[in-house]
């Protein structure tokens, strides 16, 4: 018995070692599994993208099984049967699907997308890959994505980050969104990818694939058999076009304008011409039918082609005199040679290109194409890589075989950091959203309560302090105040909007220099202790600015796209809304219409000058002039009356001319006639359709500006409004507006 227990507990002993083996053999076994990668292809064009991804696949079989899929116009007759050059290449075709319905339009490409997405299922069911390589933005391998990702097969994605300009852009970033792995070509479509959240461990920057290829056809000696095969005989390296030209789907009547446009340049240039069918897309039925209606396909200079080998292709490219439409290869495999490129429309907008890339976006006439045909034809540029060094494919290889199967499959989104969110409860859904609003006069400092409506719910003000110091504590001191009171308004503060006199930064909320009458105000910081006060964002602009501001949120200018607020105060100053955004200018001087000089030897103005409207239609302006009648014994009528210790003011010369002081009266009139006479230049320069005049003196000059517009400005001017503003505090509205609609994302 003892033998027998002896023999058994060998026995297991042994058979611990044997498991032991062979547990450590399958593991090794697993860590050396084949990686089941499936590449597929949708047409001529991502071929040549994947092709040197899935000879790089096939030459290593110790670590890669590839399966390839074949669908889309590959398998389409009038695009060339596309699918017979895979088979050239030597590539085992797995599946062949045929999933376009055909018709070129909308309909037909959404149409397309389903009946992929009805076949794909059954494929990928029997294939069962580890990875499935998509390339690009075709609608085809948006249905790739969608039931790769939905089957939980990970997916990479070569090309992504790009823009273009087209419904590719939306296409590519959706296939982003649903792809584990990103395979880019350039820098910035990496930063794109992080910044749409992309994990940066799964993003590799590899560069275009396909040039890998392209970089040496240049050294290719066999070139010249390459342009006779597609030209025939007597044409010359450098003295033939490729024309490349696929309709845009978001704007498919002007694609096809602007393809009978091209056509007719490169007739009249009289060149050889090797032009490529378009692509699938909708809308290339009827560029067909215009090529057809032109007779391109008999014409002596043209060699119409549904398909070119890319070898071959590369090699037309790189030797052509110019290249010319709108496909992607023109923006980035030409930059590779140095060839010049004429890039029509809209349909690359966005692309990274090299010097030697012409754009022509508004393609709509036969002369413009026909003038960058000679600007470019016969040039030659600098090579350019942006879009690789030729080493991209061993990169995407290694990047392959350290993708671990073990991860979980779910990917992870790498979002910027947010402020913590806080549940709602029923008091925040009825608080009242509102801003704070300050406005600091030469006078008097002022804080208000302002609701999304306009309504000011509370009002506070004092002097305005005369040193910088206290001006800052009294801001500070008025805004917590106001803060405070809010809640018992029942007001959800959104922020602060300061409105202040003098040139402002309002991306920086910085006070550059102000006007004389507030002292010690130049390059102040407003918005960094506001902030760090209050816990809340701060806007700052000009008063002028924040007139106009008020004005389009709340009052003539609503809903109008250009117009001009001047205000008459103390000062004179204004804002211009120009296709409904604020105009600072390059340097946040814009729009400083008080020092609009209508005369070279008028009175001195504050800003040093002579002859500005300010010097003759403002408040001090008046009060100036009231002074001198007043000393001369010539302002007071009957009725009126100044104490001894009352200083003269523009009241009193408003009121003399209104009592019949013809002296006074002639006084205002000349005001307002400086005043409009710069409100015609206004009208010169900008040509608003609205010019509201805002502030205390308005009324005042509101019938002498209407007359002097009638009879000075052109006739085409003449039509804009001149209304007097009906808001009661500009300033102060404008301040909140700025805060009011930023809740609403405006931008500004």
């Amino acid at each position: 018995m003892q033998r027998f227990l002896q023999y058994r507990n060998s026995f297991e002993l042994y058979y611990m070692n044997i498991q032991k083996q062979k547990k450590v053999i399958m593991e090794k076994s697993y860590r050396k599994k084949k990686l089941r990668v499936c590449v597929a292809t949708c047409n001529r064009a991502d071929y040549s993208k994947l092709a040197p991804i899935m000879f790089g696949i096939k030459a290593d079989p110790e670590n890669f099984d590839l399966e390839v899929v074949v669908l889309g116009s590959h398998l389409i007759d009038d695009y060339g049967n596309t699918y017979r050059m895979i088979e050239q290449d030597d590539f085992d075709i797995h599946t062949k699907l045929h999933t376009i319905v055909r018709g070129e339009d909308e309909s037909a490409m959404v149409e397309s997308v389903g009946l992929a997405l009805v076949k794909l299922p059954d494929v990928l069911n029997r294939l069962r890959p580890d990875v499935m390589i998509v390339h690009g933005d075709r609608f085809d391998a948006l249905a790739l994505a969608t039931s790769a990702a939905l089957m939980n097969i990970r997916i990479l994605h070569v090309e992504g980050g790009e823009v273009s300009g087209t419904i590719d852009d939306s296409i590519r970033h959706a296939i982003t969104k649903l792809a584990h792995y990103h395979v880019c070509c350039t820098r910035s479509a990496e930063q794109h990818l992080i910044a749409m959240c992309e994990d940066n461990d799964r993003i590799l920057l590899a560069g275009c694939p396909s040039y890998d290829k392209l970089l040496s056809a240049m050294n290719k000696e066999d070139y010249m058999s390459v342009l006779k095969n597609w030209l025939g005989e007597g044409v010359n390296a450098g003295d033939y076009i490729v024309a490349l030209q696929h309709p845009v789907t978001t704007n498919i009547k002007h694609s096809i304008k602007m393809f009978e446009l091209t056509l007719d340049a490169l007739i009249s240039f009289n060149k050889t011409i090797l032009i490529l069918f378009p692509n699938i897309d909708a809308g290339s039925k009827e560029m067909v039918r215009v090529m057809r209606k032109k007779g391109i396909e008999h014409h002596p200079n043209f060699r119409a082609v549904k398909h070119v080998p890319f070898e071959q292709f590369i090699q037309m490219v790189a030797h052509a005199g110019c290249m010319i439409g709108n496909s992607s290869c023109g923006v980035r495999e030409a930059g590779a040679f140095g060839t010049p490129v004429i890039n029509l429309g809209t349909r690359q907008t966005g692309r990274e290109t090299g010097e030697n890339v012409l754009h022509v976006r508004d393609a709509d006439t036969q002369n413009k194409i026909f003038h960058a045909l000679e600007l470019q034809f016969g040039k030659r540029y600098p090579c350019s890589k942006i879009y690789g060094d030729g080493n991209a494919v061993p990169r995407i290889l290694k990047f392959l075989k350290s993708i671990d199967l073990d991860e979980p499959m779910q990917k992870k989104f790498r979002f910027p950091p947010v402020k913590e969110c806080f549940s709602q409860d029923i008091d925040y859904v009825l608080e009242t959203q509102s801003a704070l609003a300050v406005d600091l006069g030469g006078t008097n400092l002022r804080v208000a309560i302002i609701s999304m409506k306009g309504e000011i719910l509370k009002k506070y003000s004092q002097s305005n302090p005369n040193t910088y110091e206290e001006r800052i504590d009294l801001i500070l001191k008025m805004c917590v105040e106001a803060a405070t009171e809010a809640v018992r308004f029942n007001c959800r503060i959104l922020g602060v909007g300061i409105s202040t006199g003098g040139r402002v930064n309002p991306h920086e909320g910085v006070v550059l220099h102000s006007t004389k009458l507030i002292q010690e105000w130049d390059s102040v910081d407003l918005r960094t202790p506001i902030s760090d006060a209050l816990h809340l964002p701060v806007w700052v602009d000009n008063d002028g600015n924040c007139a106009a501001l008020a004005e389009k949120k709340f009052g003539h200018g609503k809903g109008v796209e250009n117009f001009v607020t001047v205000i008459t105060g103390t000062g004179i100053g204004g804002g211009i809304i120009h296709h409904n955004e604020l105009i600072h200018g390059s340097t946040f001087c814009a729009a400083e219409l008080g020092h609009i000089m209508v005369s070279l030897d008028g009175p001195e103005c504050l800003c040093g000058s002579r002859g500005c409207i300010e010097a003759y239609a403002s408040g001090m302006a008046l009060q100036r002039e009231a002074k001198k009648l007043h000393d001369e014994d010539m302002l007071l009528v009957e009725g009126m009356s100044v104490k001894n210790e009352e200083p003269v003011s523009a009241v009193h010369l408003i009121q003399a001319a209104k009592l019949g002081n013809s002296k006074a009266d002639n006084v205002l009139r000349a005001a307002g006639a400086a005043l409009a006479v710069g409100i015609v230049n206004i009208l010169h320069t900008v040509n608003p359709s609205l010019v509201i005049l805002s502030g205390v003196l308005a009324p005042h000059y509101e019938n002498i500006v209407k007359h002097v517009v009638s009879q000075r400005a052109l006739t085409s001017a003449q039509g804009a409004n001149v209304v007097t503003s009906e808001l009661e505090e500009p300033a102060l509205l404008g301040a909140a507006s700025m805060v009011l609609d930023y809740t609403t994302r405006r931008l500004y």
